[in-house]
Order: structure tokens, then C-alpha cells, then sequence
């Protein structure tokens, strides 16, 4: 009995201990499967490296490059490492350069790039992000002695196109890595060259605007001139403009408005004349007619005083035109000497007339120049 009591105390410190075996072994596989399950986010790639090197998978193992989701690696045996393939965006610092046409610029750009093989990217280049910033730095300043001024403000895009051709070339195919775009973002020039491009921008907006002020008048002389003739030809038309240009001026009461005087009244006056006023105004052509004309009404006095009572069938003298008419009829025979001067030939008119048409009430077989009876005989 005394035997089987010590018996039994043999065996508890036995299951004590292998309790706590197990209980460690538990433990640690559970530290060692914690430690072995890996989550890949879907924004990621998950590089596997066993014993440094990365090894692909056969059909019961994955392969190095795990998919997003929840991994499981070999603890101590193998290492995973994470690589970002979101696009990533990134500032190239600002270069300055001389370019093509001897100008001093200061240029700064955008790169935007994305991982496309992450074992690449994690085994050919140290640090990708870094190298690409300094392929973009010496892209950019090439690029820059490559172009000139004019194409280096004026075409962007082009140029966007070269950077994003060179550094593609070099981190695609090495390094896993593809540019998708690359933007200059700000173009800095001198002082000095920001006054004369400034001039001249001006002096090139000046002369396109005299250019353009010239064809304005051009093309309204054009059309003035088209106007005009068409006026000509209606001289109702160019009154009208006139009266249109007179009630624009008067809307402004602000000035004095002077009418002129019509000229199409003018030319109505001498058609009623018969072109006198225009003969009168040609000068020594009118002065010739009007002494001609005045020699021979004198003349046709002179034979009318001297036929004395034979004046009666006279013709009657032609009118002198611009002589100027009595006020008053003279009533003295013309037996008498005959008037000198304007006067004399205008009174010897009067009288020929009185005695070539006497009144109604007189006989008309009484002879010129005798007196009439009191008595009415």
C-alpha cells in the first residue's frame, strides 16, 4: 500500500511537465503561424524572399510576387516585401539651362510613373522613386539646350512628349518602371528678357493694329466712294443725307447749327433763267455778250429818234439784260437830243413806248408830240 501511494506521487510531476510541454508547443505554433500570415492590400504587391533570393512557386506553393489578399510565408525561411503599384506623382526640382538660341531658363516638371514589375523595381534599382527624380533632372535640362525659346513657350505639349519618350527608354525595360506622363509645370525667364519679350509683344500688337485700323479705312473708302456715286446719280438721295446729317448734329444741343444753303436750288434758278446766271458768271465770255447787246439797243434809239413819227412801226427793242429799269416813265418827244448813259437809253425806251401805244381815250391818228385838246376834240 505504502508503494502505490508513492507510486502515484511519481506520476503527477510527470504530467505537470508534459502538460507544460504541450502547452509551449501550442504557444509557439502559434506565435510561428501569427508571425507566418501576411495581408497584401489590393493597392500592393507582395515580393516573397527565401533565404535572399526570389524564387518562383511551383502548383502547391504560391510564387514570389503574391496576389492582394491574406499570404502565408515561411517564418525565418522567407521575408516579403511590399511594393506601392498605385501611380505615383513627383516633383522634379527646377533646372536652369541655356537653350538652343543662347536664352538662360529656369525650368521645373511633374513626372507621373507606376510600377508595372515589382521584382524589377526591387531588385535592379536600390531606390526607383529616387532614381526616377534624377533621370528626370537630366531629361529636363537635355531637353532644355535641345529647344529654343519660341518652342519652349509655345509647345508644351511637344516637348511633354520628348521628356516622357527619353526617360521611358530608360526605366521601362531595366527597372520596371513605365512614365506615363510628364508635365513642365513653369518656364522662368531673366528680367532683362522679360522687358524686351515684353516690347515686343507690344510692337507686334501695335502693328496689327494699324493693320488692321488701315483695312477699316480701306473698306470704308470703298464703300464712300460706292455712296457717292450713287448719290450722284439721285440728287434726292444726297438732299436726304443731308437732312440725316443735319437732325445727328442737332440732337446735340450743345453746338450752333449753320444751314447751308442748297446747291440743287441754285441749279433750279439758273435752269429757269435759261443759263443767264451762268453766262454772267463766266466772266469776260458774259461781259462781251452783255456789251454787244447794249450796242445794239443803242443803235436801234438812234434809228428810232431819228424816223420821228415813223416810230410807231418801230420793232420793239430788246430788253438788256443787268441794266437797271427806272422808277418812272419821261414823258418829253423824242424830237429832242437823246439821252447819254444808261438813263438816256432807258428814258428814250420809256417815251418810244408811250408814243407806240398811246392811251384808249386818245385818237389814235393824232400825230407824235402834239399837244392834246382841252376839249376833247
Amino acid at each position: 500500500m505504502v508503494r502505490g501511494v508513492r507510486a502515484r506521487q511519481r506520476k503527477v510531476p510527470v504530467m505537470a511537465v508534459t502538460l507544460t510541454i504541450v502547452f509551449i508547443v501550442v504557444l509557439l505554433a502559434l506565435i510561428a503561424a501569427g508571425s507566418s500570415l501576411r495581408v497584401v492590400q489590393q493597392y500592393e504587391h507582395g515580393i516573397v524572399f527565401r533565404f535572399g533570393q526570389v524564387r518562383r512557386g511551383d502548383s502547391l506553393r504560391p510564387g514570389a510576387v503574391r496576389p492582394p489578399g491574406l499570404t502565408m510565408i515561411i517564418p525565418i525561411v522567407e521575408r516579403m516585401q511590399k511594393v506601392n503599384r498605385q501611380t505615383v506623382t513627383m516633383n522634379v526640382p527646377a533646372q536652369e539651362g541655356i537653350t538652343q538660341d543662347n536664352v538662360s531658363v529656369r525650368v521645373d516638371a511633374v513626372v507621373y510613373f507606376r510600377v508595372i514589375d515589382p521584382v524589377k523595381a526591387i531588385v535592379n534599382v536600390q531606390n526607383y522613386g529616387y532614381a526616377v527624380s534624377q533621370i528626370g533632372q537630366t531629361s529636363l535640362r537635355s531637353v532644355i539646350g535641345q529647344t529654343d525659346m519660341q518652342e519652349l513657350l509655345g509647345e508644351r505639349e511637344k516637348i511633354n512628349l520628348r521628356l516622357r519618350s527619353i526617360m521611358d527608354e530608360i526605366t521601362e525595360g531595366p527597372w520596371g518602371i513605365r512614365i506615363e506622363r510628364v508635365e513642365i509645370k513653369d518656364v522662368s525667364l531673366p528680367e532683362g528678357m522679360k522687358r524686351s519679350m515684353a516690347r515686343q509683344a507690344e510692337a507686334e500688337r501695335e502693328r496689327r493694329a494699324r493693320i488692321i485700323a488701315a483695312d477699316g479705312e480701306f473698306q470704308a473708302s470703298k464703300r464712300l466712294a460706292a455712296a457717292a456715286e450713287i448719290m450722284s446719280q439721285d440728287p434726292a438721295a444726297l438732299q436726304l443725307r443731308l437732312l440725316q446729317t443735319v437732325v445727328d448734329v442737332s440732337a446735340e444741343k450743345n453746338s450752333t447749327l449753320i444751314m447751308p444753303f442748297p446747291v440743287e436750288l441754285l441749279r433750279f434758278f439758273d435752269r429757269m433763267t435759261g443759263g443767264s446766271g451762268a453766262a454772267a458768271r463766266s466772266g469776260g465770255e458774259g461781259k462781251t455778250d452783255l456789251g454787244e447787246r447794249l450796242a445794239k439797243a443803242e443803235e436801234e434809239l438812234a434809228k428810232a429818234a431819228e424816223s420821228g413819227p415813223a416810230l410807231q412801226s418801230t420793232k420793239d427793242v430788246p430788253p438788256v439784260i443787268g441794266l437797271d429799269q427806272p422808277s418812272h416813265k419821261t414823258a418829253s418827244p423824242l424830237a429832242g437830243p437823246a439821252p447819254e448813259g444808261r438813263q438816256g437809253i432807258a428814258d428814250a425806251r420809256s417815251s418810244s413806248d408811250e408814243t407806240a401805244a398811246p392811251p384808249s381815250g386818245e385818237p389814235a391818228g393824232r400825230p407824235a408830240g402834239e399837244p392834246e385838246d382841252p376839249g376833247g376834240r
